[in-house]
């Protein structure tokens, strides 16, 4: 069976993968069909992740709304018994999205990736298992939207700071809003369980 069918009939993978600088994770955009009354565009198929690897069962979506540019949330990742795969995308508005690679066997480990994620673009980050995930909002009215793995579980939960000199991100902007959690993470002293 074809991966993709539009009005006129197939026309090849309507999911596009880039593979990021971080092992494992994948820049993922959609080919938009475009015809007088506007486009459509497939924003997930199981079949192409299976395709690539990649994991295809998802427990749980979620929306963060941002009301205000500026606004840092991250870096959080989960650890075991409940690690989490994600993916993430900008529904509303713009975001800095960030990954650090915090998996110590990892080639990629204490390295970060970053890309623009915007409504426009419809571009989508896959965040592998001990990868951490953050974003800087670039406009005020920005909602991200999480598809998660596993269902949340707080005591899996962690975070290393944003501004950690362990990792030297670069962000486009000093961020205006952080919350206190993720303004706390201890300094990185090697790998988290």
């Amino acid at each position: 069976m074809p991966a993709c069918r539009a009005d006129s009939g197939y026309r090849g993978s309507c999911v596009i993968f880039r593979s990021a600088t971080i092992e494992g994770a994948y820049v993922i955009s959609p080919q938009r069909h475009e015809d007088e009354r506007g486009s459509f565009a497939r924003l997930w198929c199981a079949r192409e992740l299976a395709a690539h690897g990649l994991d295809t069962r998802f427990a749980q979506c979620s929306l963060s709304t941002n009301t205000r540019e500026g606004t840092l949330r991250g870096m959080h990742f989960s650890v075991p018994p409940h690690p989490e795969v994600k993916i993430v995308r900008c529904v509303r508005g713009a975001v800095y999205d960030v990954l650090l690679d915090l998996r110590e066997p990892s080639p990629t480990f204490g390295q970060w990736f970053a890309e623009v994620l915007n409504a426009d673009n419809a571009l989508a980050l896959y965040i592998p298992e001990g990868v951490a995930h953050g974003y800087l909002t670039l406009q005020d009215g920005t909602d991200v939207f999480y598809q998660m793995s596993e269902f949340y579980d707080p005591a899996s939960a962690r975070g290393a700071r944003w501004n950690d000199p362990a990792f030297n991100i670069r962000w486009p902007a000093m961020p205006k809003f952080v919350s206190e959690r993720d303004s706390s993470y201890a300094d990185f002293n090697g790998p988290r369980t």
